[in-house]
Parts: structure tokens; sequence; C-alpha cells
């Protein structure tokens, strides 16, 4: 199927755009691939996957599972081992969130970044 539009990139908003890169840069094993002063890039260099930074000083994290602030959008990421990923993503900055929808079956974990964006762990 074809469609309209190619897919291009994710951008987070953000009060520290080159921060919000590097542990995103050190999470995934992907290079900065552009800084400017309210916009960076981390790209997995191949077919381009993209993650883009851009400065927003007065951005005001989710609050989710509050509806007030919802998550309005967040990364699912495949990983093989959650106890070790979870340790190695704390170590970078993220913060375990203190809401856990799948305690039961623990097959995903919640985290905020340091831009307090929720992301997810998921076993692959």
């Amino acid at each position: 199927m074809s469609g309209i539009a190619q897919f291009r990139t994710v951008v987070l908003d953000t009060p520290d755009p080159k921060g919000l890169a590097e542990f995103y840069s050190r999470l995934l094993g992907w290079p900065i691939t552009s800084v400017e002063d309210d916009w960076v890039v981390v790209s997995d260099g191949g077919a381009p996957k993209r993650l883009a930074f851009q400065l927003a000083p007065d951005l005001r994290p989710s609050t989710w599972p509050d509806p007030e602030r919802p998550q309005q959008i967040h990364l699912d990421l495949l990983v093989s081992d959650l106890d070790e990923a979870e340790k190695q993503v704390l170590e970078l900055g993220a913060v375990k969130h203190e809401h856990q929808p799948d305690e039961k079956d623990d097959d995903f974990r919640v985290f905020l970044d340091p831009a307090g964006h929720p992301f997810c762990l998921c076993l692959s």
C-alpha cells in the first residue's frame, strides 16, 4: 500500500535538547547527527530512524496517569532483559514511573526520561 507521506522523525519537546539527545543517544546506541541551539537529532544511520529534540523552555511534563496532562506520546523500546535494561536506564538518568500498569505479567516497564517524557522498556 502506498501512503501519502514517508515517516521521517519523532520530535520531543524539552528544555534541554542537547542533554536529552545525549540520554537517547546512550539509550539507543545512535549517534548525535545534528546539533543546533534549539534542535538536536539522533539517528540510527541506516534507512533513517530519527529522534529530534526541540527546545521548549516552558515544557510541562506529563502527569500520566492523571488526565490533567496525559502522555500524548511515548516510545516503546525493545530489550532482551528487563532487569538489566532497567538498571542501565536508571544509571543514564531515567526515573521509573510510580505507575506500572503491567506488574502482573512484567513484560514492559514505564520510565520517564530526564525531561519527563514517558517511555516503555518492552520485553522482546
